[in-house]
C-alpha cells in the first residue's frame, strides 16, 4: 500500500481521531481538484465528527451534485441533518436511501429516530420493525421499538422489546431499568424488582414459583439464588 496515497493518509487520520487534520488535508486536495470525490466525502465525514453539521451538509451536496444517488453522501447528509435537528429532512433522505436498499438497518434506525423526534411513534415503530426483521439482534432497533411502544401506551409489548434488547446487548443498562419502571407502572412489583436486577422475563416465572414453594418473598428467593450462585463459584 502506498502510504502517501490520499485514501491511506485519510484512513490513518480517521483511525487516530484527527478530524481537524482530516479537514485541512481534504481542503488541500480540493484546492488542487475541486471535485475530488475522496476529499469531498471525507471532509464531510470529518466535519460531522467535529459537530460542524452545516458545513458537512454542504460538502455532501457537492458530492450529490456530481453523483445524485451516492449512498455514502446521502448517509453523511442524514447524519448532518440529524445534528441540525432537521428531522423531516432526515426522513426524506432515508426514504430515498431505502428505495435502493429497503433492508438497510442503519437507515431504518435513523429514520425511526427522526420519526420519534417528530412524535410519529407509530411510523417509527414500523421502521424499527423492518430493521428487526432484517436483523433480529439489532439492539438499536429493539430499544427504540420499546420506546415507541411506551409512547403509544403499549406497555406489555414494550417490556418484551426491552427484554429482547437486554438479550441482544447486555451492555445496554437502560433496558433492565426501563423494564422495571414499566412493570412498576403496571403494578407488578415482583417483576419490577427482578427486572431491575437484570433478570430476563424467561427466568421470572421460575423464581416466583420457587418463592411460592419456599413460602418466602420473591426478594428473598432472588437473594438465596444469588447466594447459591456465588457459593458455587
Amino acid at each position: 500500500m502506498d502510504l502517501l496515497d490520499p485514501t491511506a493518509v485519510i484512513s490513518r487520520m480517521f483511525s487516530a481521531g484527527k478530524y481537524g487534520e482530516m479537514v485541512e488535508y481534504c481542503e488541500s486536495l480540493l484546492a488542487k481538484i475541486p471535485n475530488d470525490m475522496v476529499a469531498l466525502q471525507n471532509i464531510a465525514l470529518a466535519l460531522n465528527h467535529l459537530g460542524r453539521f452545516s458545513e458537512a451538509a454542504k460538502y455532501c451536496d457537492a458530492v450529490l451534485g456530481i453523483s445524485r444517488g451516492d449512498v455514502y453522501a446521502l448517509k453523511n447528509k442524514a447524519y448532518a441533518l440529524e445534528g441540525l435537528g432537521d428531522h423531516e429532512g432526515v426522513v426524506k433522505l432515508c426514504e430515498e436511501l431505502l428505495g435502493s436498499d429497503p433492508g438497510d438497518a442503519w437507515v431504518l434506525d435513523t429514520m425511526g429516530i427522526a420519526l420519534n423526534s417528530l412524535d410519529l411513534h407509530e411510523q417509527a415503530l414500523g421502521a424499527y420493525t423492518r430493521a428487526i426483521t432484517a436483523n433480529p439482534k439489532d439492539a438499536t432497533a429493539l430499544i427504540n421499538a420499546a420506546i415507541s411502544l411506551t409512547h403509544l401506551g403499549r406497555l406489555e409489548e414494550a417490556i418484551k422489546f426491552y427484554d429482547r434488547t437486554q438479550e441482544a446487548d447486555p451492555s445496554i443498562k437502560e433496558a433492565p431499568l426501563a423494564r422495571s419502571r414499566l412493570y412498576a407502572k403496571l403494578g407488578r412489583e415482583d417483576e419490577a424488582f427482578l427486572a431491575a436486577q437484570g433478570v430476563p422475563d424467561s427466568e421470572m416465572a421460575r423464581i416466583k414459583n420457587d418463592a411460592a414453594q419456599n413460602k418466602c418473598t420473591v426478594f428473598h428467593q432472588y437473594c438465596d439464588d444469588e447466594y447459591a450462585r456465588q457459593k458455587a463459584r
